[in-house]
């Protein structure tokens, strides 16, 4: 299976997740390539707004390039959204963490399994917050 095509299906295993749980939740196919700033899915249960870029990886670390945590940020700022990054690290849960809990380099941003587990929240944690 191509990472694409892995990325995508974690996509749609966390819309499934949010529905189960009665959020609306949609997927933003395309969301990295298009010209106007956008996450990977869009969450609301009429009282939280959550846009949330998500990511797997096999590997301990996951890096993001700046421009899409800027993006992110300023999409969240229009919309009147929390902006979330979903990560889910090789034989771990989900993690959301907030965009504060990165750790900024000089060339992008980066969270470690590690943080991710002491700092994100687990899906249970995140639609429990009011």
């Amino acid at each position: 299976m191509s990472l694409k095509s892995k990325g995508i299906n974690a996509e749609r295993q966390l819309v499934h997740m949010f529905w189960a749980k009665n959020w609306a939740c949609l997927r933003i196919a395309g969301s990295g390539s298009s010209r106007y700033p956008s996450p990977d899915i869009l969450v609301s249960n009429k009282l939280r707004r959550l846009a949330i870029e998500c990511k797997i990886t096999k590997e301990q670390k996951k890096y993001f390039e700046k421009k899409g945590i800027i993006s992110l940020k300023k999409f969240a700022d229009v919309f009147g959204a929390e902006p979330w990054i979903a990560v889910k690290f090789k034989s771990h849960d989900w993690f959301f963490v907030s965009l504060d809990d990165l750790t900024e380099t000089d060339k992008c941003f980066v969270i470690d399994a590690k943080k991710a587990k002491t700092k994100g929240l687990l899906f249970e944690e995140i639609i429990e917050i009011h």
